[in-house]
């Protein structure tokens, strides 16, 4: 017998959310982590708000609808709050009612300087690796480190010498488009920009849009594009986070963070590695050093020929060699290149292969949150291992 859809709702639902969503779902051994990580932040919430004046969206909600972005790659926050009111998973997931009306979008605006200001994304990405360490699923011996470059959404065309002058005339010299570049037509939004016979750098110029976003290229042979580095510190056991950076897109810049994230990792959880595994993008005499000194042995691919920035030191010279003959050194460069799928993970799945916000502080917490989120999904594939 045929079946007939009634297109008459009832006024009234009685729902229960709890029970809509399948008991085996990989959000749920996901939200017990972060119900359990979000209780322990308590205090740094309420130091974080005002005890006087109108209620705002609570922490917990930004942050988790924060991890429902990066865990389902939606680019935006509006769509992000589009999901949220039409989605009974990502209502259930933030602990929303279903009657309940969602926040506007621009809460994350209003909310993102104040989470920065008191830590508490960081607060919430240090909490689940301080878990992940107590149950025993990370190594305190061996790590490894990379960077990557994240591209900014700022155009080339942004691109103006940081000593131009602002006037039309100036514009319309070669230093970049007005939009009516022809004398006739409207401006429009999107001009053409000639910059055949430019010579264009980062020490010359600089973006109007994301002033702090630098030329950068992956490789030879590759375009110049406007970003910036994005930097991780990962365990060698089963490829869990420890630490993210983000810094300028520059040459110095994996060799100061690498440091600086190890001296975190120490004052967080005191830990001090064996070794660390590095490509040989780290293969500088000083870095090797400054190693050496924080008793950490460096499992580094060296170049052939000398090492930029050592003296004539044959003998350490030589020992490096010989360690690169070893079979600690073989593993840890064979375990080093899970660091790549974090970095695939973070760019391909939660949007930092292009980010949308302007200010390096910004794009840390979205590294924060991307690199939380991953390891929240290597928790969940360990314990069903």
């Amino acid at each position: 017998m045929r079946g007939h859809s009634d297109p008459r709702f009832p006024m009234f639902f009685a729902l229960d959310v709890e029970a809509l969503i399948r008991a085996d779902h990989p959000l749920r051994p996901i939200k017990a982590r972060v119900d359990e990580e979000l209780a322990r932040l308590d205090a740094v919430f309420e130091a974080a708000y005002s005890d006087t004046g109108r209620p705002g969206v609570p922490p917990e909600v930004l942050l988790k609808a924060m991890l429902l972005q990066a865990l389902y790659s939606i680019r935006s926050e509006r769509q992000l709050v589009e999901r949220l009111t039409t989605d009974l998973l990502f209502r259930w997931f933030c602990d929303l009612d279903p009657a309940q009306e969602v926040f506007d979008h621009s809460a994350f605006t209003h909310n993102r300087e104040r989470l920065a200001g008191h830590g508490v994304i960081g607060a919430f990405f240090d909490g689940v690796v301080r878990r992940a360490m107590e149950a025993g699923l990370t190594s305190d011996e061996h790590f490894t480190v990379d960077g990557t470059l994240i591209q900014s959404h700022a155009s080339l065309k942004s691109l103006k010498p940081k000593a131009a002058q602002s006037s039309a005339s100036d514009r319309q010299d070669g230093d970049g488009a007005t939009g009516a570049e022809a004398g006739s037509g409207p401006a429009s939004r999107n001009p053409s920009v000639d910059f055949h016979g430019q010579k264009r750098s980062n020490a010359t110029h600089a973006s109007t849009t994301a002033p702090q976003a630098r030329l950068c290229r992956k490789g030879a042979g590759q375009p110049a594009l406007l970003g910036h580095s994005g930097h991780a510190l990962m365990e060698n056991r089963n490829g869990l986070l420890l630490a993210v950076a983000v810094d300028a897109a520059e040459g110095q810049a994996e060799r100061r963070q690498a440091l600086a994230m190890l001296d975190e990792v120490y004052e967080k959880y005191q830990q001090v590695p064996t070794s660390l595994g590095a490509d040989k993008g780290y293969a500088s005499g000083e870095f090797l050093g400054d190693l050496v000194g924080r008793v950490v042995r460096p499992h580094v691919a060296l170049p052939q020929g000398s090492i930029k920035g050592q003296s004539e030191e044959h003998q350490r010279r030589r020992m490096r060699r010989r360690r690169m003959k070893t079979l600690g050194y073989a593993i840890s460069q064979r375990r080093r290149k899970m660091i790549e799928e974090a970095f695939g993970w973070m760019k391909t799945v939660a949007g930092l292969a292009r980010t949308k916000l302007v200010g390096r502080w910004k794009l840390k917490l979205q590294m924060q949150v991307a690199a939380a989120a991953y390891n929240l999904v290597r928790l969940r594939s360990l314990a069903t291992a």
